[in-house]
């Protein structure tokens, strides 16, 4: 077991390795021996976390405690100014849920995943399919995204390397019919969890919406309580702007859980916090690779850790 925990760690711990040189290791850098908490310091403490798309709301929250606690002689140089920082930046994350997803008390669990196109969907959902199949649970797909040439293709591809089945339609079919047969073969066939892939680009953002709200009607017509999960997938590299997205798509469609992917690929994984500060929604899983195993279950302690570790712990 503890093999298994440290295995996890190191994985999280690599994925955010551009996070923690910009976080972690500058701060460690300017604090330094002895180094007083004076304006200059401050205002390079504001331009490291603004780098890492911690947020202006959060940053500023942070610098004035800091200020009150050194005036107040509760704060030193240091340790204590990390602890303080950790502290800080963990209150802003749900604690680990007890599920990784809110499975449906009987019949098929059925998860909606939702975002936009190059946001990281189609690889998501074959890393999600892959990793409850080696928990021994029966996943169906279903190719839900019809207009974006050979998104079926890419899925059926996934699909196969995770070993799961995949139901689909040609180029411009119906995603609506898709997700129906989708609900109604995991019914006839006993399975445990259908992952709907959804397009990501229509001609307008209305028209997206209304796509993806005709899929959830379809689906409750077969199974009322479906979708049980409405996950919405964001590309950690595009910072600022996945929070947008992720309004657009919170309002339209009742989103339950994000997942983050490419944090590997950004030095603002400190945008997890802002997305969560912001949208008071919870971080599911995210993706610290390409493999198809690199796709974690969102543990806040763990992801603090490792971004303010030092590179040889």
């Amino acid at each position: 077991m503890f093999k298994a925990l440290g295995r996890f760690f190191t994985k999280i711990k690599e994925g955010l390795a551009k996070t923690r040189s910009v976080v972690g290791g500058a701060l460690r850098k300017l604090i330094g021996l002895g180094r007083k908490i004076d304006q200059p310091f401050l205002d390079q403490l504001e331009d490291t976390l603004l780098q890492a798309d911690i947020g202006v709301a959060k940053t500023e929250e942070i610098i004035a405690e800091l200020k009150a606690k050194y005036k107040a002689g509760e704060m030193a140089p240091g340790e204590e100014l990390l602890d303080l920082l950790k502290r800080s930046l963990r209150a802003e994350l749900q604690a680990p849920v007890e599920q990784e997803l809110a499975w449906a008390p009987s019949g098929p669990t059925v998860v909606l995943i939702v975002g936009v196109n190059g946001a990281g969907k189609t690889t998501t959902i074959a890393k999600l399919a892959k990793r409850f199949k080696d928990q021994g649970k029966n996943v169906l797909i279903a190719a839900g995204d019809t207009y974006r040439a050979a998104a079926i293709e890419q899925l059926s591809i996934w699909a196969e390397r995770a070993g799961v089945d995949i139901v689909k339609t040609h180029d411009g079919g119906d995603a609506a019919a898709v997700a129906f047969d989708a609900v109604a073969a995991a019914e006839s066939r006993g399975a445990d969890l259908v992952l709907i892939d959804t397009a990501g680009r229509l001609h307008n953002k209305e028209h997206l919406m209304r796509e993806l709200e005709k899929i959830r009607r379809v689906i409750q017509k077969r199974l009322p309580a479906a979708p049980h999960e409405t996950l919405l997938v964001l590309d950690a590299t595009a910072g600022q702007n996945a929070i947008q997205q992720a309004k657009v798509f919170g309002a339209a469609m009742g989103v339950t859980g994000l997942v983050l992917t490419k944090l590997d690929g950004t030095a603002k994984g400190g945008v997890t916090i802002t997305i969560r500060r912001e949208l008071k929604l919870p971080v599911r899983f995210i993706g610290v690779g390409e493999k198809i195993e690199d796709l974690q279950p969102f543990d806040p302690d763990a992801f603090i850790e490792a971004i303010f570790s030092a590179d040889g712990a």
